[in-house]
């Protein structure tokens, strides 16, 4: 069998439709849903999904998939040097990601990097809010596409990608209605001296700059 389609087009969230969500994620399963710029392939934060989730893709640990975090106090054990707690004050939820530094190991490798950076994101999407709190707590993430593909921005884009990557019924396609074009997310490093600017996205270093002055520019 072929992964599984919800219907989550609701106005209000279903209570019981998230409980079988946050169950499925929760004994290993994986799912794609709409973020606030493209729909993602997710799991949770363990071993044995992260590899499931990294053959889907075809990638391995040398490039870390991101989180989706419930808000920032949800993730207190992560090094909060104060830009990083302005940033998150003025952007989130929003399409910006930081890369903090994980220095309790609390994160596996495949989310947590080499040097110790693992990158989180509280989106402003209402079903990512619906599904990391119904989990209490964050669900790993990578843009739903194919390598070297376009990332999906439907449940039906999202649904023939996990079919052509040989998804099976470990994935469920979390249908929340199509998306509108976007940018990707501004991606921030904050586990330096400085904050860096790893990827201008939805967030112009401009509005960065309002916040932060000395923010750098990747060379």
């Amino acid at each position: 069998m072929g992964p599984r389609p919800l219907d989550m087009r609701w106005d209000e969230p279903d209570p019981s439709v998230l409980a079988l969500v946050a169950r499925h994620l929760g004994e290993g399963g994986l799912v794609a849903m709409p973020t606030e710029t493209v729909y993602g392939f997710g799991c949770i934060p363990e071993a044995s999904p992260m590899l499931e989730l990294q053959r889907l893709k075809g990638r391995g640990w040398e490039k870390p998939f991101l989180l989706l975090i419930p808000g920032a106090d949800s993730v207190p054990e992560f090094d909060w040097v104060p830009e990083a707690r302005e940033l998150a004050k003025m952007f989130w939820p929003g399409a910006l990601t930081l890369i903090l530094l994980d220095s309790t190991g609390r994160f596996p490798p495949g989310v947590r990097s080499q040097e110790g950076g693992v990158a989180i994101r509280v989106s402003p999407h209402p079903l990512v809010d619906a599904v990391v709190n119904a989990l209490d707590g964050p669900i790993v993430s990578t843009s739903a596409n194919s390598p070297g593909g376009l990332p999906a921005h439907s449940a039906e884009e999202a649904m023939e990608t996990a079919q052509g990557l040989g998804a099976g019924e470990e994935l469920w396609v979390l249908d929340g209605g199509p998306l509108p074009p976007s940018d990707p997310s501004t991606i921030i490093d904050c586990t330096g001296s400085v904050p860096v600017i790893r990827r201008v996205g939805a967030i112009p270093v401009e509005r960065l700059r309002c916040v932060l002055p000395e923010i750098h520019e990747t060379a």
